[in-house]
C-alpha cells in the first residue's frame, strides 16, 4: 500500500486525476488525500467542487510516498502558488513527485525537470511559462506520460499513461497488470 497526495488549485481539470486516484484505491489499496493552498475546498473545471483532507501548507513529506499535482488554468499565471520549497522536499525525500498539464510549470519553476526526462503540453509551453526552465535537453515530445527517475509528467491529453506510470513508480511489481491497464483503457482510441 501506498499514501498518494494529490495537489489541486481551482479550477483543477478533473479528469487528470480520476484514473489514478481509483485505481489506485481499488486495485492497489492505496490510500488518497487530497490537498489545496489553504485547506479550501476546490471547484474544478467541470464544476464539482473537492472536499480536501487538509491545507497544502500543513503538507510534510511522511504522510506521503507521491505528491501528485493536478492540472488547472492557475498554473499557467502570476497568482499561481509557488510550491518550490514543498517539491524540492518531496524530491529530495524520495517520494514520486508528478505534475500533468499546467502542474507541469510548477515542476519546471522548481526545477526538477532540469536534469530528468519529462514531458508536458509543449515544449514551448514550459519555455513561455518558465524563463528560468533548463531542460530541454530531456524533454520529450510526444501522447504517453514520461517518468525521469522518480519524477512522472505528462500533458493533459495523457491521464491514462499518468496513472500507469505514477503507480508503476510507487508499485514497481504491477508492470504486467499496469501494461493490461493501459491497454484497456487506451481501447477507444484503436483504429476500428
Amino acid at each position: 500500500m501506498a499514501r498518494i497526495a494529490f495537489v489541486v488549485v481551482e479550477p483543477f481539470a478533473d479528469w487528470e486525476p480520476a484514473l489514478l486516484a481509483a485505481v489506485a484505491r481499488e486495485d492497489f489499496g492505496d490510500q488518497v488525500s487530497w490537498w489545496s493552498p489553504g485547506g479550501r475546498p476546490v471547484p474544478s473545471i467541470g464544476g464539482m467542487t473537492i472536499q480536501v483532507h487538509g491545507a497544502l501548507e500543513d503538507f510534510s513529506t511522511d504522510q506521503a510516498e507521491a505528491l501528485v499535482l493536478i492540472g488547472s488554468p492557475l498554473w499557467m499565471t502570476a497568482a499561481s502558488p509557488d510550491l518550490t520549497p514543498l517539491l524540492r522536499r518531496a524530491a529530495d525525500a524520495g517520494l514520486v513527485v508528478a505534475g500533468i498539464c499546467g502542474a507541469t510549470l510548477a515542476l519546471a519553476r522548481a526545477g526538477l525537470l532540469d536534469d530528468c526526462a519529462h514531458t508536458s503540453n509543449a515544449l514551448d509551453f514550459l519555455q513561455q511559462h518558465v524563463p528560468a526552465y533548463r531542460g530541454a535537453a530531456h524533454y520529450r515530445p510526444g501522447a504517453r506520460a514520461v517518468r525521469g527517475g522518480r519524477i512522472v509528467t505528462a500533458s493533459g491529453s495523457a491521464p491514462t499513461s499518468f496513472a500507469s506510470e505514477v503507480l508503476g513508480a510507487l508499485h514497481p511489481e504491477a508492470t504486467k497488470s499496469l501494461s493490461e491497464f493501459v491497454t484497456e483503457f487506451g481501447r477507444e482510441h484503436q483504429p476500428a
